[in-house]
This record gives structure tokens, C-alpha cells and sequence, in this order.
């Protein structure tokens, strides 16, 4: 468990207290927009934008600490659950919960992305504005400053700054190469797996077995599936599986939040329940990435474009080479293959949805990363889940094996950080005074 820091927040202490009952934000009931989803948003607006996000920093780090402080600023007042890692003491339950979110979200959006401060300010403007010029809301600002500042400090040194591990090429059967047709000089994000995660005790803490040798019947399964439907113009996937590869092929953790946005937003989420499921889901994912990393970096398993071009009969007879095989998708993501990380982080936020609503049904439209216009339609979390992962075999740049130890990493990285965080206080710590 991360440990609690304590704040005291002396120029509130004056500010008293309501007995009994927790008192209700009034705020959050006059707003007509939820503010967790407005900077939800937000963010999302930043790391879409060219340039925004540093190259070496995965983006999953921003939504995490965003949503950490936002997180921790609104249940100090709200005190029906744990504190992810900010322990506000003394803090009045009449403090706006809208005020502390929005404030918590500027101040971590202004020290990672110093560019966009016109823009940030200016949605902070907009969120206060909203909101009464009273005292309540003075001292929901003043939890936001203080929650950005102590999850920022207590990121500050977390090893996402470090240089990216210089990496070696071994030409050797299995071992990862650079892709073509871009032949990208170095593989991404090597250092990842030695950032501190949020929420895990360690990178490795689930770290899935190796691939199956390429010997195995399992090996040569999953290469002629993706041989068959993932090269570019394939005469054996059906023109959907062909523009399901498409349709997901980006930043998989920006589809995901805007699916709990629209869930959110269906079942009308106070801020402090929308507070809860966004720091789940991202705290899930931000360390589903450290941990995927954390794999992919140890078993080095070449990509199923590398494979196919160099496959060898006399090591399994099912794998017949074609050297002029390329994927549907174009380019290959330039780091190792297993386990895959769209199917990690897309299984981590299907438990974590499903685990937060109690349920798995639920009717959602998704619109894509990188086609505009096209949605596709789901009856259900996993159903979206399922659909994620599969693509990236549609798309040529993953076996189905690195999709299965995806899934099962997300899964188990989930459930840990819901097990171990966030959860409900004891009746007698939220009456304490």
C-alpha cells in the first residue's frame, strides 16, 4: 500500500465542520457538467495533440497522477473511502468537491504540460466560474492545491524522467528486430518497466510465463492466424476483422477513458463516485503499462511481421516463411510482442468497469482514435475487451499468444489495485473527527 501523507490545512481549520451525516457538495448537484470528464477531456485534447507528449513518458503516467489528485482532493472532503495516497487533514465537509477536482487537475496539468497553460487556465476559469463565489468554494480550491502538490512531489523522482535503455538487436530466431517497413532505429519506452509504480509493489509482481517455443504446435497456431488475417489486404479476414484492425489502432488508454466517460455520464455520477472510477481506471492502466513493459523487455519476442519473413521450416514445420509479408496495419509498434499491451490495458479497464458498476452489460458506442466517423457497437464491456485485443491480430502486428498473457496481466494488475486501494472507510474512521 502506498503510504498516506498528512497535510494540515491550517487556514481551514476555522472553517468548522458538519456533525453527523456528511454533508452533500452542493456544487456537484448545480453543475450541468460532471467536472471529473471535463478534464478528462482536457487531457485527452493535450496528449491527442502532436508534439504534447513527451516521446520518453508514457501518457498513462499524466491520467494516472491527474486523476490521483483529483481523487484524493474531493475525498477529503467527501471521506467515504480510503485516500489513494493524500491524507487532507482537518478539511470542512462544505468545501466544493467541484472546486477541489478542478483546481487538482489545473495545478497537475500546468506542471506537465507548461505549453497548454493558456488553455488549462482557461478551463479552470470556466469550471469556477460555475460554481458560487463563496467561501465554500475558497476552501475546495485550497484542497486542490494541496492534493496536485503532494501526489506531484511524491511523483517527482518516480523514474519517468530517466533516458530510454540503449538497446541491442540479437539476430537470433525469436528475439526481437526493428520492424519494416520504418525500420525504427531503437524500440520504445525500454526504461518503463523501472518506473515506480502506482499502486503495485513492483513491475514484475505479475509478470506472465514466457511465449511457447517456436516449436510448439501453439507457436505455429497462433503464426499462421495472424499470417492469414493480419497482412496487409488479406483475402482471408472478412472486411470487418480488416477494419476492426484499423478502427483500434492507436492510443488504446484514450478509447478506454472515453468509454468511462459515456458510462459515467449514464448513470449520472456524483463527482465523487466519478472521481473513484476514473483514479481505478487509471492508476489500473499506468501500472499495466509498467508491467507489460516490465515483459516485454525480458522475453525480447519478435513481431509477426519479424517472424513471418524469417520463419524456419526446420525449426517448426508449420511455419512457412513469405519474405515479402507485411501488416494490415502498416507499421508495427517498435517494441517486442508479448505480451500485447492493447490487450493488457483493454482487459485492466474492462475489470475495472465492470467491478465499479457491478455489471457487464451495458450498451455503449465507441468512435475510433484514427478513423473519424466510424463507430462500433457493444453490448458490453468485455464484448469492447474482446474486440480490442482481437484487433491487433487483424491488424498483423500481434499473435494471439501476446494477446492472451495481455489479457490475463490487465486482469490480475485490476484486481490488485482495486483490492489495494480506494476502497471504503470503516464506519468508525469516516465518523472520526
Amino acid at each position: 500500500m502506498p503510504r498516506v501523507v498528512k497535510f494540515m490545512l491550517w487556514a481551514m481549520m476555522m472553517a468548522g465542520h458538519v456533525s453527523g451525516v456528511l454533508a452533500q457538495d452542493n456544487s456537484t448537484a448545480a453543475a450541468t457538467v460532471n467536472p471529473v470528464i471535463d478534464w478528462n477531456r482536457t487531457l485527452l485534447v493535450i496528449v491527442r495533440t502532436k508534439g504534447a507528449q513527451p516521446p520518453t513518458v508514457h501518457a498513462t503516467r499524466s491520467f494516472a497522477i491527474m486523476h490521483a489528485a483529483m481523487y484524493d482532493a474531493v475525498h477529503a472532503i467527501d471521506r467515504s473511502h480510503e485516500a489513494y495516497l493524500v491524507k487532507l487533514s482537518r478539511v470542512p465537509e462544505t468545501a466544493s468537491q467541484d472546486a477541489a477536482v478542478s483546481v487538482a487537475a489545473h495545478d497537475v496539468l500546468s506542471a506537465l504540460y507548461p505549453d497548454f497553460q493558456a488553455m488549462i487556465d482557461s478551463q479552470l476559469s470556466q469550471e469556477l466560474a460555475a460554481l458560487p463565489a463563496d467561501a465554500h468554494t475558497t476552501q475546495g480550491e485550497d484542497v486542490g492545491h494541496a492534493a496536485a502538490a503532494a501526489i506531484l512531489d511524491l511523483r517527482r523522482n518516480d523514474g519517468s524522467a530517466a533516458q530510454p535503455i540503449p538497446f541491442v538487436f540479437v539476430n537470433a530466431p525469436g528475439r526481437y528486430q526493428s520492424t519494416p517497413p520504418n525500420f525504427p532505429p531503437q524500440p520504445q519506452f525500454t526504461h518503463w518497466s523501472h518506473v515506480t509504480p502506482f499502486v503495485l509493489h513492483r513491475a514484475d509482481q505479475f509478470r506472465p510465463g514466457p511465449p511457447p517455443a517456436l516449436t510448439s504446435d501453439a507457436y505455429g497456431e497462433a503464426f499462421n492466424q495472424v499470417k492469414a488475417l493480419g497482412i496487409a489486404n488479406s483475402t482471408a479476414a472478412t472486411p470487418d476483422q480488416a477494419l476492426i484492425g484499423r478502427f483500434w489502432n492507436g492510443a488504446i488508454q484514450n478509447y478506454w477513458n472515453e468509454i468511462a466517460q459515456t458510462a459515467a455520464l449514464r448513470h449520472r455520477l456524483s463527482t465523487a463516485h466519478s472521481a473513484r472510477l476514473f483514479a481505478l481506471l487509471n492508476l489500473s492502466l499506468a501500472d499495466s503499462v509498467i508491467a507489460f513493459y516490465d515483459a516485454k523487455y525480458t522475453y525480447d519476442f519478435w513481431r509477426p511481421v519479424t517472424a513471418i519473413r524469417a520463419a524456419d521450416l526446420r525449426t517448426n514445420p508449420e511455419t512457412q516463411p513469405d519474405p515479402n509479408w507485411l501488416p494490415e496495419a502498416g507499421n508495427t509498434t517498435n517494441d517486442p510482442s508479448y505480451p500485447g499491451a492493447h490487450a493488457a490495458i483493454s482487459a485492466a479497464a474492462q475489470t475495472v468497469l465492470v467491478a465499479f458498476f457491478e455489471r457487464d452489460d451495458f450498451r455503449l458506442d465507441v468512435t475510433s482514435e484514427v478513423l473519424p466517423g466510424i463507430e462500433r457497437h457493444f453490448a458490453s464491456f468485455s464484448a469492447a475487451e474482446r474486440e480490442a485485443s482481437l484487433s491487433r491480430i487483424f491488424a498483423g502486428v500481434h499473435f494471439s499468444i501476446d494477446e492472451q498473457a495481455g489479457e490475463t496481466l490487465g486482469g490480475r494488475v485490476a484486481h490488485f489495485v482495486i483490492e489495494q486501494s480506494l476502497y471504503p472507510e470503516k464506519h468508525a474512521e469516516r465518523m472520526a473527527p
